[in-house]
Order: structure tokens, then sequence, then C-alpha cells
């Protein structure tokens, strides 16, 4: 919540009114008194759950918010204030149940320790780092899942239904995905590992043959007898179902790992929306198993709104969601970019007066961030740029990728960071058809999602993904650190060698700022 309010702040402009979200905290504290003051009643049990209730109905209320800029902070508040209710009727639950100090005191100190962490990172996330942050905070949901998980299980042995039995495998088949995967992801886009798919030779059949082997492990969970066909004869039931859940937690793992490894780089935005999507399942089915109505439905909230957000990531990348659930299935397994079309021609290298030149002559403009330009920290020299151009009665417009970065809507916030006003800032499909008519543009830090490759290249890794078509354009200046400096996808981008393509080398931040002096 303090990186998602810290995010917001920086859509915030000086004219805009100001906002009294304080005072949400009134009503907020009334219910939890009241839930405090039913302890003493005796009437807790059922003040609990209404204020269960009143938590599931903010964070429903909470992702409705988040959904529109207007609304975004109003949806953060409420976020808080579902979770703050949550964990108050959590702790009323405990003391229903018999629950003593010792455990209370743990709970507390855990919570204190994990709130001062969290606390911690938000204070030094910026932009930049939030793709591979959100992939963490993923990673910690499935561990908490197969550790909770876990529990349930090793405290009631002997005691628990086939519907427990079922949601506790479940917890930690789901959580073991989740968290390799996301500890993969993190990796990935923290550049710790290598952005190429991991292509084994007999990718799918693996993953097939690990899935087949979960179902067998939650086979024999759910009825020990099935053992005796099996090495495992000979061992008494509660001993099977530890053998199982145990192979279930590590298969998934390794599962997890190969599903995320075998996926490249230009799809890691998709892949943070699956996870994200697997850690509310994960959570549903700790809901299920701890008979806990609120976290299944706070489960089932992430788990679909993580899942439509797929679909429509995926609708814009012109991705197969199947193949990026399933680790690539389906794909070729041997192309990372290394087999696209030979490129031919030259590379025209341009300069910085060249292109404050072009700008001052041109009449439209449409300026394409990348990832780069979040790396270099060129936003404040660019915004400025924008300012300098409009303010000479220029047409000045941003053209944003759904992807561009390493999440949806990474490159909105570093604009808006820079205090770009929203009416200059324009998504892919309301900005695409007037390349053709855009006497300069100037490309800063944006590789794949600029490359003509994914409409002209089938032998390319991101063959059919949409882009930005800046090649349309008059005259169009890429800003690149070096020439053999390849995008997110490992693949150098044709447009370079295109008559009407300038390279301007050099780090983007040293050119935005000679780019500005300049103008």
């Amino acid at each position: 919540f303090l990186i998602t309010g810290k995010m917001l702040d920086l859509f915030r402009r000086p004219e805009d009114p100001k906002e009294f979200f304080e005072l949400y905290a009134i009503p907020s504290a009334l219910l939890i008194a009241g839930l405090g003051a039913s302890y003493f009643s005796g009437n807790i049990e059922n003040v609990s759950g209404s204020v269960a209730i009143a938590s599931a109905i903010c964070c429903i209320a909470a992702i409705a918010g988040l959904a529109d800029q207007k609304t975004a902070r109003t949806g953060n508040i409420l976020g808080i204030a579902g979770v703050s209710f949550g964990l108050a009727s959590t702790a009323a639950d405990m003391s229903i149940v018999g629950a003593t100090a010792p455990a209370f005191e743990q709970v507390g100190i855990l919570g204190g320790v994990g709130a001062a962490i969290g606390a911690a990172v938000a204070s030094v996330v910026g932009p930049t780092e939030l793709p591979q942050t959100v992939a963490g905070f993923h990673s910690l949901v499935g561990i908490a899942a197969m550790v909770g998980a876990a529990g349930e299980y090793l405290g009631n042995a002997g005691e628990l239904d086939a519907g427990t039995l079922s949601a506790i495998y479940l917890a930690v088949f789901i959580g073991g995905i989740t968290f390799t995967g996301s500890v993969v992801a993190f990796s990935k886009l923290a550049g710790m590992m290598k952005s190429a798919p991991l292509a084994l030779p007999v990718r799918d059949q693996l993953n097939l043959g690990m899935v087949g082997i979960l179902a067998l492990g939650m086979a024999a969970f759910l009825d020990p007898s099935l053992a005796n066909l099996s090495f495992l004869q000979g061992l008494d039931a509660e001993a099977v179902r530890l053998s199982s859940l145990e192979m279930a937690a590590v298969l998934s793992s390794v599962l997890g790992f190969h599903l995320v490894a075998s996926i490249g780089g230009p799809d890691m935005p998709v892949v943070i929306t699956v996870l994200n999507s697997y850690s509310g399942w994960a959570l549903c089915a700790e809901g299920f198993l701890l008979n806990n109505p609120l976290l299944a439905q706070v489960g089932a909230l992430i788990g679909f709104s993580g899942a439509i957000l797929t679909w429509i990531m995926c609708e814009a990348m012109g991705r197969s969601i199947t193949a990026v659930i399933f680790g690539g299935a389906g794909k070729p397994v041997a192309n990372n970019g290394n087999d696209s079309t030979e490129i031919e021609g030259d590379i025209t290298i341009g300069s910085v007066d060249n292109m404050m030149e072009s700008l001052l002559e041109a009449k439209n403009i449409i300026i394409v961030p990348g990832y780069g330009l979040a790396v270099a920290q060129a936003q404040f020299a660019v915004a400025d740029i924008a300012k300098k151009l409009k303010g000479m009665g220029k047409n000045v417009r941003f053209g944003i990728h759904p992807v561009a970065g390493r999440m949806p809507g990474q490159l909105n916030v570093l604009l808006a960071e820079a205090s770009v006003p929203y009416d200059m800032v324009f998504e892919m499909e309301e900005i695409n058809d007037d390349f053709e008519g855009t006497d300069v543009t100037l490309v800063i830090g944006a590789s794949d999602t600029v490359s003509s490759a994914a409409e002209d290249d089938p032998n390319c890794s991101i063959y059919g993904m949409p882009v930005l078509r800046v090649w349309k354009s008059h005259l169009v200046f890429v800003l690149k650190r070096t020439i053999g400096n390849t995008g997110y996808a490992g693949m150098e981008n044709p447009i370079l060698y295109k008559d009407n393509v300038e390279v301007v080398l050099g780090d983007a931040h040293e050119t935005c700022e000679a780019l500005r002096s300049a103008i």
C-alpha cells in the first residue's frame, strides 16, 4: 500500500484540490473499536463476521477504485481499510477459539517485523524497480501458502476430511509454482538471470510429466491405500500423505522454476500478471483449508483480477495465453531470436544537433519512451523538452506501448513523475495510425516495442506482437547506448537500418540533457 500510494502521488499536480483521506480513519477506527467492545459484551462472534464482510467489501471496492486514475487514491485507502478490518476480524476469531496471550504476542511480533520490512522496502522502491518488487512480493505469497498448508496438516494429521486435504495439497502445489516462478521472474527483471528462455529439447514433455506425477501424488494424498500399488507400499496412511506432500512441495517448486525460466524476457510483463493470479488462487486454497471465508474471498478476487489482466495483456501482445501459462507450450523450442532474417543495409549515425534542427522544423512530434528511459533516469529532461516544443506551438505527444518497460503502466508512472500532462500521453491503439503523418519521432530506450520484425519476420521471437509503427514517420531518431545493445528479446531492431532512421549514440540521460540545452 505504501508503494502504491507512492506511485499514485507521482500523478498529483500542484493545482489538484486537497484530499482529506485521513478522515477515512474515523469510521475505520469506530468499526474496529466496536469489535473490541463486543468482546466485553459477549457478542464478538457476530460482530467479527460483520467486520469480515466489511473487509471483503472494501477489498472489492479497492480493486474497482484502482481501475481508474480519478478514483485510484480512494481505492488504495479502501484497500488499507479492508486489510485492517481483515486483521481485526482474524484477531477476533483467534480470541473466539481460545488463543492465549503468547499466540497474540507471536502474531504481533511477526506482524510488526513484517510491517517494518515492508516500510523499508517501500522507502527505496522507485518506478524503475517496481516490476521486480511486484514479482518479489508474489514469491512471499507462494511460500506463505506452502508453509500455512504444511502447518495445518502437521498440526491436525489424522483428523482432516477430504475437502481440507484437497485444499492443503492444492495450496502447496500452487504455492510452490508461485514461489519459484516469482523468484525466477524477479531474477530476470533485476538482470540477475539472462532474459532468453530456457530452451530444453523436451520442455513440454517435462512439464506434462511433472504435472502427471503431481496428480498421482494428490490421489495418494487423498487415498493412501493407492500407495500399495507403488514403491510406497508398507507405509502407514499418514506416512504416505506426508511423503506425497513433501514430493508436491519439491516438484511444484521445480515446475514453477522451469515454467517461468522457459519464458523469454519480452513476455515477462504477462508472467507478472499470471503470477499475480496464481498467488490469489494459493490464498483461496488457504482460505478453504483454514475454513476462513474472508481469505477465500480475497484470494478469489486476486485470482480472477490477475487472470483477467493476463488475458488483456496477451491480447495486447498478440500472445497465446496457453503458451504463457504453460511455459511456452507448443512454441518452437530453439528460437531465441537467433534465427531471425539477416538484416541488410547500413546504420545512419545522427547527432544532437541534427535532432535539434529537425525538431525545431517539425510540426508533429511523437516521443516513444522505453525501459532504457527508466534506467537512464532521463524522464525529467524529456518532459522538459516536450514542454519547450509544445510552447513553440508544435503538436507533441507521447506514445506508450501496453508493455513498455517491465510491467503494465511503468512508463506512465515515469512520465507522471516528471509532471508530463495526462493529455500528452497516448496508448498504442490511440496513436499508432498517426505515425504516417508525423514529422519526427524520438525513440528513447525502446527496442522490441518498436521493432518492425514483429510484423515482417516470422522467424523472430516477437513475431505477432503489436508494436508502435515508428518507422512510418517521416524521420526517426533512435537514442541508443551502443549499436550492439539489443532489446529484452535479445535481437537487433531492423528499423535501425531504414533510410529514414538516424541512431544517436550515448547515454540517454546525457543525450537528452544536451538536446534540452540545444533547444
